[in-house]
C-alpha cells in the first residue's frame, strides 16, 4: 500500500510546482470552508493553498479530530412525495465509447450488494412488468399475485437487478412503494438501503436525506449509509460525500474497502491531490486494497503518467491480485490513448486468449480499441467474428470502430443490421451513428437522422442531445445547438452533459460573446454542475478576445475554490480592468 501512495505522492510533486504532495496539517481553517472541488487540470498552481490531509482529518481517534466537511447534517426537506413514476427510463446498452471504459465501473458493487443473491435465470416477474406499458407497477405486480404466482425475495431480487441493469429506476421505485403497502415480507437493511438508493436516483439526494431519517433506527446501519455516500460520489458532491464518509466514523462504523474505494473514485474526478491520502489511511487502518481499488488507481494514473501506471501495476501483481477484463482494458485503452500502439496490442492479444470465438465477451473492447488504434484489419477480423449473431454491445461498438477507421459505410450497414435484428428503436442505437457523423462533419446525413429518430418515437437521452448539439456547433449554426441545449436542459427526465454546455460555450467564447457566454456559465450552474477550471478557463478567455474588462473575476474563482495556474494567470492579467499600461504610468 505504501509503495503505491509512493508512486501516486511521486508523480503529484511533479505536476504541483510549488504545492508539495504531502500537505500541511498547520492550516486553522476546516477543510469544510472550502467548498466547490478542483478539476485535475486545475492541479497546477503557482500559489497554492496549504490544507489538511484527508487521513489526519478523517478516521482519527483523536478528541479534537476536525472533520472533511463541516457541514456534516443533512438539509431538512419536506415528507418525500411518491408521485407516480413512469417515465425516465433508459434502455440497456453500451451509448459511447466513455461508457466502454468510463465511469460506469467506477461504482461496480455499489447496487449489487443491495439484493439477495439473485438466481441466474431471466427474470419472468421483470418481463411481466415491462410489458405493461402504460400501466404502473403496481398494477402488474397485482396481476401477478392474482395469477397465483409468488412474491418472494429471489423473484424481487431478479426483477430489481434487470431493471437496475437497464437504468429502470423509476419503475424499481414503484416496485418498493408496492412492497411497502402490500407487506409481502418483513424488511432487512439491505431493502431500506435499495429503497434509500432508488429516492436518490428518482426524487435527487434531498429527498434520499429525507427517508434515511425514517429508517427505523435498528436498520440505519452501515449498508444504509454507504448507499448514501456511493450516491454522492455519483454526482461528484465532494462536500456532502466527505460529510457522510465522516459521519460513517462518527457512528462507529469500520473503515471498509467500499467506503475507500468510493472517496477514491470522487477525488479521481474532482481532486486528484487527495488519493494518495486515502491510501495512507487505508495503509494506517489496514484496509487491503481489493481488485476494484486497483482499477481505479490504473484509470487515474494512466490518463496522465503511464510509468506510473505500469508501476501499480506491477505491485497489484506482487500482491496476488490478478487483472480481470476491465482492468485490462483501461490499461489498452491508456496504452492506446498514449499513443502506445505495441504496448496497446500486447494487451488485446492477451484479452482475446486463444480462440476468440469462445471469449465474445471482449469482442466489444476490441472493437473499440482497434478503432481507436486505426487498425482496420483488426476491426474487421473482430467484427467477422460477431457479424453472425451480434449482441447489443457488439453492434454500437462496431458502428463506432467503423466510424473510427473512416468507413463510414460501414458503420451504417452495422447500424441498419441492427434495426433489422428487431432490436427497439431507442436513443443508444442512434446516438452512436450519430456521433459518427458529427466525428465526421456530415451534418445533412446528420439531420436526416435526427428526423429519423424522432419519427422513431424514441426518448432523447443525454448523449444524443451532446451529439446533437456538437453537430450544430460543428456547423456553424451556434443559435440552434444553443436552443437544443435549453430544451435539453428543461427536461426533467435527464440532464445534459457537461460536455454539451462546453461545445456552445467554447463557440460562443470563440466568436468573443461575453453575454452568451457568461449565459452558459450560469445555465451549467443552474443545472448542477459545479464550476471547475475548464469552466473558468473558457469564461476568462471570451473576455480576453473581446478585449472587455473581466471585473470581479479573481473573486468568484476564489469562491469556488479555484486556483489559477500560469497559463490562467496569464489570461487574468489581460482581462484585468485594473492592469497598468504606459498611458497609466505617466498619468501616474
Amino acid at each position: 500500500m505504501y509503495a503505491i501512495s509512493k508512486v501516486l505522492r511521486r508523480s503529484q510533486s511533479l505536476r504541483l510546482g510549488a504545492c508539495n504532495a504531502v500537505y500541511s496539517s498547520k492550516l486553522e481553517i476546516p477543510l469544510g470552508e472550502r467548498k466547490g472541488s478542483i478539476e485535475s487540470n486545475a492541479l497546477i498552481h503557482d500559489n497554492c493553498e496549504a490544507f489538511p490531509t484527508f487521513y489526519e482529518l478523517s478516521w482519527s481517534s483523536s478528541t479534537g479530530r476536525r472533520s472533511l466537511s463541516t457541514d456534516a447534517g443533512a438539509k431538512t426537506q419536506d415528507d418525500l412525495e411518491t408521485p407516480n413514476v413512469t417515465s425516465g427510463d433508459n434502455e440497456n446498452g453500451l451509448q459511447s465509447e466513455e461508457e466502454l471504459s468510463g465511469d460506469e465501473g467506477d461504482i461496480e458493487g455499489a447496487e449489487l450488494e443491495l439484493h439477495v443473491p439473485a438466481s441466474k435465470r431471466s427474470s419472468e416477474l421483470f418481463k411481466a412488468i415491462v410489458s405493461v406499458s402504460g400501466l404502473s407497477v403496481g398494477s402488474a405486480l397485482d396481476k401477478w399475485v392474482e395469477q397465483g404466482k409468488e412474491i418472494n425475495r429471489i423473484e424481487i431480487a431478479n426483477a430489481m437487478l434487470q431493471l437496475r441493469k437497464r437504468r429502470m429506476y423509476g419503475r424499481a421505485f414503484q416496485i418498493t412503494e408496492w412492497l411497502v403497502k402490500n407487506k409481502q415480507y418483513e424488511w432487512e437493511e439491505k431493502d431500506y438501503a435499495s429503497r434509500l438508493d432508488l429516492i436518490s436516483k428518482v426524487f435527487g439526494l434531498y429527498k434520499g436525506e429525507v427517508y434515511i431519517e425514517k429508517i427505523p433506527e435498528s436498520f440505519r446501519g452501515e449498508l444504509v449509509y454507504r448507499t448514501l455516500l456511493s450516491n454522492y460520489v455519483a454526482t461528484s458532491n465532494m462536500r456532502k460525500a466527505e460529510a457522510v464518509f465522516n459521519k460513517m466514523k462518527n457512528l462507529g462504523f469500520p473503515l471498509s474497502t467500499f467506503a475507500c474505494d468510493q472517496m477514491l473514485t470522487l477525488y479521481k474526478r474532482v481532486d486528484k491531490k487527495k488519493i494518495a491520502d486515502v491510501l495512507l489511511l487505508m495503509e494506517k487502518e489496514n484496509v487491503k486494497p481489493t481488485l476494484h481499488t486497483y482499477k481505479i488507481l490504473i484509470e487515474t494514473k494512466g490518463s496522465y503518467d503511464i510509468s506510473g501506471m505500469e508501476q501499480i501495476v506491477e505491485t497489484m501483481k506482487s500482491e496476488g491480485v490478478e487483472l480481470d477484463l476491465r482492468a485490462q482494458s483501461i490499461i489498452a485503452r491508456h496504452y492506446a490513448s498514449a499513443g502506445l500502439k505495441e504496448k496497446a496490442e500486447k494487451v488485446l492479444k492477451e484479452m482475446e486468449g486463444e480462440s476468440l470465438e469462445e471469449n465474445r465477451r471482449v469482442c466489444k473492447d476490441l472493437l473499440s480499441i482497434y478503432g481507436s488504434l486505426q487498425r482496420v484489419d483488426e476491426v474487421t477480423r473482430v467484427w467477422k467474428i460477431c457479424e453472425e449473431k451480434p449482441d447489443y454491445n457488439e453492434f454500437l461498438a462496431a458502428v463506432l470502430a467503423f466510424g473510427k477507421i473512416n468507413k463510414v459505410k460501414e458503420a451504417e450497414a452495422v447500424f441498419e443490421k441492427m434495426l433489422k435484428m428487431g432490436y427497439r428503436a431507442s436513443s443508444n442505437m442512434y446516438s452512436v451513428l450519430l456521433r459518427v457523423y458529427v466525428d465526421h462533419k456530415m451534418v445533412s446525413e446528420g439531420k436526416d437522422l435526427i428526423k429519423q429518430m424522432a419519427d422513431s418515437g424514441c426518448n432523447i437521452g443525454a448523449l444524443t442531445w451532446d451529439a446533437v448539439i456538437k453537430l450544430y456547433v460543428e456547423a456553424g449554426e451556434v443559435e440552434k445547438a444553443d436552443s437544443s441545449l435549453s430544451k435539453a436542459t428543461q427536461s426533467k427526465q435527464m440532464k445534459p452533459l457537461m460536455s454539451s454546455f462546453m461545445y456552445v460555450m467554447d463557440e460562443y467564447v470563440r466568436r468573443g460573446d461575453v453575454h452568451n457566454t457568461e449565459k452558459i456559465f450560469q445555465r451549467m450552474r443552474q443545472a448542477g454542475y459545479q464550476s471547475r477550471f475548464r469552466t473558468y478557463q473558457a469564461l476568462i478567455q471570451v473576455y480576453v478576445n473581446a478585449k472587455a474588462p473581466a471585473y470581479g473575476m479573481k473573486d468568484r474563482m476564489k469562491a469556488d475554490n479555484i486556483f489559477p495556474n500560469k497559463g490562467v494567470a496569464t489570461l487574468l492579467a489581460k482581462a484585468d480592468p485594473f492592469k497598468k499600461t504606459h498611458l497609466s504610468d505617466l498619468l501616474d
